[in-house]
């Protein structure tokens, strides 16, 4: 394995990759067009670190919304009607090519978001597998199911929905794009994204890419802008079929009421406030190793991040302890520095938002527990966090921080542990360590949650469903899941032979 590179190292790989976003506006992409706004409107992209200038990005808003679901529409026709192979090569052509330019999209959105590059260095070739199991996976996406009766044939089959929107989130912006665009691709759909607007500089990559690659003009679309403005105009438009969103659950509540007029489909993955249960007779090192990964790595700002730490009353005072010790030692740094295990948060409003809970914390009376290091309230660096003491109804333990800020609850008994694990309003992933098998079974099968993983982090395996229950999210991605919603499945009943037919109005 290749050593880390340097700070230095990344930086110059950094201000190559920025360069082209700092001399002129990022674009829309339109039809196989890079274009601007007819507004001429723009927006500023400040980099999160140390809030420098990145550029500026052109904001759309209904006009460009209406060229780019135009430009989908004209293009559908062709691209479906691609066969699945046809679509493979052009989808795994999409992968070598993001695999090339990994260090480039890994710097890029390291200095955009504020991710440290630890992670953002396998988030492209991350992206580059979701494209090539996609790709695989395209020449069967049509493929139904055979249902024959006595009488008749019944056969399935499917066809992409038509032109789809995808509203993608901020915090790991290339490898969810990813996520999206590459099952709707394979499945014969065209595709409006609209990135989010505080970290806009991956999908301007990708979508040169994807030109690079051989999509067809008005088969990948880009709209920057406003959720306000560009996104609510996706969401209302006619052309578009259906929404594939990630964010936030409010966001998802709103883009909902905006699609009922035309009946779109959609397909949410919204937040969570995910608990880890650790049971006493658990492997405690590996799942403290769990715990700390879960809830600090990507600076906290992930959808599954374990965010509530509920651990047997036998062994709480132990972990409560490593945990002190453990935060205490988290670097928090440059995000292009290879030493960083966190970096800055993605925003000003969001940074205020992680530390207001600090002072919630204490009200509500639980023990704040982190290091000394002091950063600059105008700066988006915030102390990593650990909330000891706590108990279910303080809002540290119901309402999504979104930040490295783990909430920690002690249980006595495996159906406290379930019922205080399900007394939330999210239900997107658990987690769950105990070396008892009927345990594990048992438990998992009382959470309620889209997901869980058992004496394990979070460890993504693509055929498998992903997606939440209550306020976690509508629907599933994954494997063929993802095609459920990109696709329609039609039946066609053949009779083998003649059937009775009953005769209505007939002369005797």
């Amino acid at each position: 394995m290749m050593s880390p590179r340097t700070l230095d190292e990344n930086r110059a790989i950094a201000a190559q990759g920025l360069a082209k976003f700092s001399s002129e506006p990022v674009s829309h992409l339109v039809s196989g067009q890079w274009v601007g706004s007819r507004s001429n409107a723009v927006f500023d992209n400040f980099s999160p670190s140390d809030g420098r200038l990145l550029g500026k990005v052109a904001a759309g808003d209904a006009h460009e919304v209406d060229a780019a679901a135009k430009g989908a529409s004209y293009a559908f026709e062709d691209w479906v009607g691609r066969s699945g192979n046809d679509r493979k090569k052009i989808l795994h052509r999409i992968a070598d090519l993001i695999v090339e330019r990994a260090d480039e999209i890994a710097t890029v959105e390291s200095v955009d978001t504020g991710q440290p590059i630890r992670f953002m260095s396998s988030a492209a070739i991350r992206g580059a597998e979701n494209f090539r199991y996609f790709a695989d996976a395209a020449p069967g996406a049509l493929d139904g199911n055979a249902m024959p009766t006595e009488s008749h044939l019944n056969f399935s089959t499917r066809r992409a929905i038509g032109p789809v929107g995808v509203i993608t989130p901020w915090n790991t912006p290339f490898m969810l794009s990813t996520w999206k665009i590459a099952p709707a691709l394979a499945a014969g759909c065209t595709v409006v994204h609209k990135p989010a607007e505080w970290s806009p500089l991956s999908a301007s990559i990708l979508g040169e890419i994807a030109q690079d690659a051989g999509v067809p003009a008005g088969v990948w679309n880009i709209v920057h802008g406003s959720g306000e403005v560009a996104g609510r105009a996706l969401t209302e438009h006619p052309l578009i079929r259906a929404i594939a969103f990630v964010g936030e659950s409010a966001t998802g509540s709103l883009i909902q009421a905006q699609g009922a007029s035309t009946l779109k489909r959609l397909h949410f993955e919204l937040g969570g406030k995910n608990p880890v249960i650790v049971f006493e007779d658990a492997d405690i090192e590996r799942a403290l190793d769990a715990v700390v990964f879960m809830i600090f790595s990507l600076n906290g700002e992930r959808c599954t991040s374990s965010s509530r730490l509920l651990v047997h009353d036998s062994i709480h005072d132990w972990f409560v302890e490593k945990l002190g010790q453990r935060v205490k030692n988290l670097c928090v740094g440059d995000p292009l520095d290879p030493d960083t295990e966190i970096g800055p948060l993605i925003h000003e409003v969001h940074s205020q938002k992680v530390r207001s809970y600090v002072a919630k914390a204490i009200e509500e009376g639980a023990k704040v527990i982190r290091s000394d290091d002091e950063y600059s309230p105008d700066s988006n660096f915030v102390n990593p966090v650990v909330f000891a003491n706590a108990n279910n109804k303080m809002a540290i333990s119901q309402e999504e921080i979104f930040g490295p800020a783990l909430t920690v609850i002690p249980f006595s008994s495996e159906a406290e542990a379930i019922q205080l694990a399900n007394q939330t309003d999210y239900g997107l992933a658990g987690y769950l360590w105990t070396s008892d098998v009927g345990r594990a079974h048992r438990v998992s099968k009382d959470l309620d949650v889209g997901m869980i993983w058992v004496n394990s982090q979070n460890v993504r395996h693509l055929p498998t469903p992903f997606g939440g229950t209550k306020r976690s999210g509508v629907g599933r991605d994954g494997g063929d899941y993802s095609f459920d919603f990109y696709m329609e499945t039609k039946n066609v009943a053949i009779a083998y032979d003649a059937h009775p037919i009953s005769k209505l109005g007939a002369v005797k």
